[in-house]
This record gives C-alpha cells, sequence and structure tokens, in this order.
C-alpha cells in the first residue's frame, strides 16, 4: 500500500495533468463510475468540463464553475470573483461520468416538504467549505438541514439487486443525530418505498435503528427504514466512532452481500467495518434500488441531517478492495486541507466590540439586546451605562468552530447571541453541541465592501441581518421568511466593527 502511494503521490500535479483519477481506477477494476460528483476537483484524469454551477443573489444569473487544467482543481477564482459583494448558491453539481446524472435542488417528498415557500429544498451556499489541495483553493457542498439535491432520473446506476460501490469525502466534524445525511442510491419518487430500495452511504450520529461503537459518528448504510452499521440492527462494535477532518465513506454491495469501509481521507489505508451477508429483515435480500441519486437528505426527502460533501462517486459493479485502496490512496495524494472561514475586517478574541448598522437612516444604531431579543438601538456617548453594556461584546472562540467566533453579552456573563427560529437571541450557554453551532458566527469581508458581514457557521446561506430594528439570520432573497427579502440585503447585512462602549 506505502509504494502504492507514493506511486500516486509522485504523479498528481493538482492543478495540471494527472494520470489518473477515482473514477480512472474504478474502470481499470472493471467496476467504471456511472456518477461522479465533486466540487473541489475533476475525478478523471482527462475531464475539464464543468464541475458545478453556482447562482448569484444579486442578479439570479449563473455561471459554471471549471477545472483549472484537466484532472485538476476547481478554479476557485471563478467562482470569487462572479460572487464578489454578493452572495452564491450551489446551483447544479454536475455529473462528470458523461451520463447526465447531475444533481439539483431536490424536490419535496413524502417525509417533509422542502423549507422554501415553494416545496423545495434550500440549495447550498457556495462559500460555506472552503478548503484546499494540495494548496489550491476549492469549495464543498455544505449541507444544512433543510438542505438536498437529487436526481431522480439517472442513468446506469444500479437497480433491483444489481452490484454498485459507492465512496464520499466528507467532513468528519460535520454531523447531527438527523436523518439523514446521505449520498447515494434512492427512491426515485422522493418517497419511502419500502425495506431495500435504497443504498446509501449515512454519516452521522442518529442511533435510531443502529449504531457503531461509541457515541459517534458512524459510517452506515441507509438501506431505506433502517440505518445498518452490520448485518441488523443495533450496534456494530467493529463499526468505530470516526472523527477526521476528511474522512473516506465507502458503502457497496452486490446479490446477498455488502460491505461498510471508511478511512481518513488525509492519510492512511481503508479499514473495513462490515463485510457480510445482507441484513435478515424482510425485504433487503434481494434488494429493491431504485436508482435515484440523493445528497444530503433521505430517499423520502428527510430534511434534519448535516453534514460536508467534497467528492463523490458511484459505480457499476461491486468494486474490490484493491481497487478501493488505490482510490484511497488517490484522495490522500488530492491533499485536502483546512484554510480560513473568515475574512476581512480581522477580529481579536477577548476584545469587546459593538456593530454598527450601515444601512442609509440606520447609522446611529447599534446591535444590542433587549432581554433575550436581539435587536438595533440607537446608541451613543450620552446613551446610559446600561444600553452601553447591552451593546457590547466580547469576541470569542467560536464555540462550535474554533475557526470562527462567538459573541458573549458583556452585560450578561456566560450568555452568548445564537440563532433560533432563525432569530438572534441572547441566551446562557448549555454546553451542548446544538447551542454550541447555533452561537457560531465567521465574519467576511462586507456585502458592501465595507465593514464585515457576519454569517451563521451552521447555515451559511444566512446572515446577520436587521429588519424592522429586530437582528435575524437572513437568506439573500429567501423566500422563506420577510425578513429573508432581497431589497436592501447587502446593505442590511453589512456592520460596521468598532470598539464596545464598555
Amino acid at each position: 500500500m506505502a509504494s502504492r502511494l507514493n506511486f500516486i503521490l509522485g504523479l498528481l500535479a493538482t492543478g495540471s495533468l494527472v494520470t489518473a483519477g477515482p473514477c480512472d481506477l474504478y474502470s481499470t477494476g472493471g467496476t467504471p463510475c456511472v456518477a461522479a460528483h465533486s466540487t473541489t476537483r475533476a475525478l478523471y484524469s482527462a475531464y475539464s468540463g464543468a464541475l458545478y454551477q453556482v447562482k448569484r443573489g444579486s442578479d439570479n444569473s449563473t455561471t459554471t464553475i471549471y477545472p483549472l487544467s484537466a484532472g485538476g482543481v476547481a478554479n476557485a477564482a471563478t467562482q470569487d470573483t462572479f460572487c464578489a459583494s454578493t452572495t452564491c448558491l450551489i446551483s447544479i453539481i454536475y455529473d462528470q461520468s458523461g451520463r447526465n446524472n447531475h444533481l439539483t435542488q431536490a424536490p419535496p417528498g413524502g417525509a417533509a416538504s422542502g423549507p422554501e415557500a415553494n416545496g423545495y429544498d434550500n440549495l447550498a451556499s457556495a462559500i460555506g467549505a472552503p478548503v484546499t489541495l494540495n494548496g489550491k483553493k476549492a469549495y464543498g457542498v455544505f449541507i444544512s438541514p433543510g438542505t438536498g439535491y437529487r436526481n431522480d432520473k439517472a442513468s446506469g446506476t444500479a437497480t433491483g439487486d444489481a452490484a454498485e460501490g459507492m465512496y464520499a469525502v466528507l467532513d468528519g466534524t460535520h454531523y447531527n443525530d438527523g436523518c439523514c445525511f446521505d449520498y447515494g442510491n434512492a427512491e426515485t419518487n422522493n418517497k419511502d418505498t419500502g425495506n431495500g430500495h435504497m443504498e446509501a452511504i449515512y454519516y452521522g450520529t442518529c442511533s435510531i435503528w443502529g449504531k457503531g461503537a461509541g457515541s459517534g459518528p458512524w459510517v452506515m448504510a441507509d438501506l431505506e427504514n433502517g440505518l445498518f452499521s452490520g448485518q441488523s440492527a443495533g450496534t456494530n462494535t467493529a463499526d468505530p466512532s470516526i472523527s477526521y477532518r476528511f474522512v473516506n465513506t465507502i458503502v457497496k454491495g452486490k446479490a446477498g452481500t455488502w460491505a461498510i469501509r471508511g478511512a481518513n481521507a488525509a492519510s492512511g489505508s481503508l479499514s473495513t467495518y462490515y463485510s457480510g451477508a445482507r441484513p435478515t429483515a424482510s425485504g433487503y435480500n434481494p434488494m429493491h434500488k431504485e436508482g435515484a441519486i440523493i445528497l444530503g437528505i433521505g430517499g423520502d426527502n428527510s430534511i434534519s441531517g448535516q453534514g460536508t460533501f467534497y467528492e463523490g462517486v458511484m459505480t457499476s459493479g461491486y468494486p474490490t478492495d484493491a481497487t478501493e485502496a488505490s482510490v484511497q490512496a488517490d484522495v490522500v495524494a488530492a491533499g485536502y486541507a483546512t484554510t480560513s472561514l473568515t475574512s476581512g475586517t480581522a477580529l481579536t478574541v477577548g476584545s469587546s466590540i459593538s456593530l454598527r448598522a450601515t444601512t442609509s437612516g440606520y447609522t446611529t444604531r447599534y446591535v444590542a439586546h433587549t432581554g433575550s431579543t436581539v435587536n438595533t438601538q440607537v446608541v451613543s456617548s450620552s446613551s446610559s451605562t446600561t444600553l452601553k453594556q447591552q451593546a457590547s461584546w466580547t469576541v470569542r472562540t467560536g464555540l462550535g468552530n474554533s475557526a470562527c467566533f462567538s459573541f458573549e453579552s458583556k452585560d450578561t456573563s456566560g450568555s452568548y447571541i445564537r440563532h433560533y427560529n432563525f432569530a438572534l437571541t441572547v441566551a446562557a450557554s448549555d454546553g451542548s453541541k446544538q447551542f454550541n453551532e447555533d452561537s457560531t458566527f465567521c465574519p467576511q469581508t462586507g456585502l458592501t465592501d465595507q465593514g464585515i458581514s457576519i454569517r451563521a457557521w451552521g447555515y451559511p446561506t444566512r446572515f446577520f441581518r436587521h429588519y424592522a430594528n429586530v437582528m435575524y439570520i437572513a437568506t439573500n432573497g429567501g423566500p422563506q421568511f420577510t425578513w429573508d427579502a432581497a431589497s436592501s440585503f447587502n446593505d442590511d447585512a453589512t456592520f460596521a466593527v468598532s470598539t464596545g462602549f464598555v
């Protein structure tokens, strides 16, 4: 394995022509890709076509992101230029296999309608998951609850009990216990059509049906009406909790047999967490796969899961362990690494700041709070000490992600700004994972090119915004809530930073 890895490391030159990509390796192994999705890089050495499309908030126009060169990393600079001074969403994730199995905004399904007014799921922020591949910037797909992609008319994917394989490179630190953050094979009608009608990778800590060792997160398989870590519902102690920053996840199945595998996507080799017989419960042997493709949701459009997707494929046929070892080496050689989640005016942990509205007619108003409600209030040097304290915030390291920040109330020690039902509130920390994530925010260069704009870490399409003098996390143009209105969004979501009043 070490010699193979060293060989591929020597061949790969990110951003330039490579001799083999994951789908080249699968093809050589006799199990070609029938779907290949990535917003970070080409998955074939000769591929120079579209990776993904972004839609701009300022005018709803779109542009397509391509690799820097054949077989290379995505041209992130194209996105950055196109999306400057506005917001962008990932509207299409293109299939590189040539079968046109593109992923687009998921429609409503049997479990729930999407959170958008038209029933469709949300699209992902184009900037929510920045990374580098061998030093070159790219963006992943940050899935918040309510976000999802789908293709119900896929070509060449496995149906019935046909053999298939799949892998996905994910953020091993971004997950929850919701159902279901999936990538893979699902129903074609967006409804639960019974046991064995899905075969998809799941990653998270949902333990309603089955689980692995420890407290998770685990790689499991969503086979519909069950997340399986092994042959039966319950605990498979051989399926470990893993939380590498970048994790490679594998599920594959054929008649009577299936497997779960995983690894650190930045180093090392694959481990097998389960390989054996299909579940004994009715409906799973033989399988009844339908061949649709999902990302970020369950087969019936269950939308409470969260996670981050960088790349993944589905194959025709059951890949060998040797083929998957080669793919793992290729993924490692791609050089995934973290990069900054923030930009613009630097914030200093421990400092006291104030945030002033920049919208014309509101420039005397500052982000403050009245009880638990975060709002904007007129504050000046002659204001009361109480109001000055309410309009001052201590910058803390992000409770849910140390690459971003949290804002502690100056007058209520131990209480932080958090979002709850998309409104901003001040609440005492309960130490929970949910609270920590909801109170973590990532500043960036202001959308009006002045000051800063502040996006929610867990919902990177949503920014601090004042609307009717109340503070929310809002999406540019929504259209879910009144405070998502596109009119004056950039102004309302941009704030001037200064030293706190106290």
